[in-house]
């Protein structure tokens, strides 16, 4: 897929994984319109990502609010006239059991993560249709791959968005809309540092959680970003983002079920 000229809608553009795909795509000619809740955030991506020489529009917006989402198509094509990729990129985390989360925060975190996806893909269908050659990017997770103890809503809605693009793309076969679904492994993002704690959490397990996750995520995201729009270039249906990714993918395929037990003795090692 030739990005030049091409218009990418990209959410969650503010930080880490959006905002550096955004910028490996403006580097390849690629015209953005970068979208984020935080509109300060957002704002810096598009100036760094101007840089490049491409027409860049910026856009507040939260993906869990219908009306917004649903404003979102036209705002864009005022901006750039046509949409051909829509990369579905804003999460947040919520760590902490199934039986520690409560039922709003687990409904607040696939609002985001999993119904934020739905609505974007809802809205801009319609526009990549439209497009001569198109392309769905959905951001989903190593999580949405396995499943480790106290990531219950995480990967939870990384699984459906796993699954919603894998249909989709069925679905669309034979259309000029194509579709990939991205697992990122440990990329070094605010997402852990950020993630939301139940109330009820002991605060030792709670750091303890942390410091985990700060040794697993080591990967650059600017060498993430350039992952990304190689396999979107190449219209890969599947882009595993690190060799933590691919070994995961590698051991649940060898042992469906028993994977977690060589996992844990990976990571005591």
């Amino acid at each position: 897929m030739n990005l030049k000229n091409k218009v990418a809608v990209i959410t969650g553009a503010g930080s880490g994984i959006g905002r550096a795909t955004a910028f490996a795509m403006a580097k390849r000619g690629c015209h953005l319109a970068l979208a984020d809740i935080d509109e300060t955030s957002v704002n810096a991506s598009a100036a760094r990502a101007r840089e490049f020489g491409v027409r860049v529009s910026t856009h507040r917006l939260d993906v869990a609010d219908r009306a917004a989402v649903a404003a979102l198509p036209n705002a864009v094509v005022a901006a750039h006239g046509q949409v051909d990729l829509l990369m579905n990129n804003a999460g947040v985390a919520l760590g902490g059991t199934f039986e520690q989360v409560s039922a709003e925060d687990f409904d607040w975190l696939m609002e985001i993560n999993f119904y934020g996806v739905v609505r974007m893909t809802r809205a801009f269908l319609p526009l990549l249709h439209a497009s001569r050659e198109a392309r769905i990017v959905n951001v989903s997770s190593i999580y949405g791959i396995i499943t480790p103890p106290g990531q219950a809503a995480y990967s939870a809605s990384k699984f459906a968005v796993r699954g919603f693009s894998n249909v989709l793309r069925h679905e669309l076969e034979g259309s000029t809309v194509g579709v990939s679904v991205v697992h990122p492994g440990g990329v070094a993002t605010s997402i852990a540092k950020n993630a939301r704690i139940p109330a009820g959490a002991p605060p030792e397990e709670v750091e303890r959680g942390r410091k985990v996750m700060e040794k697993l995520l080591r990967m650059p995201p600017e060498q993430a970003g350039e992952i990304i729009v190689r396999g979107i270039e190449k219209r890969q249906a599947r882009i595993l983002v690190g060799s933590d990714a691919k070994a995961a993918a590698f051991l649940e395929r060898l042992a469906p079920v028993g994977y977690w037990n060589l996992i844990k003795k990976a990571i005591k090692r």
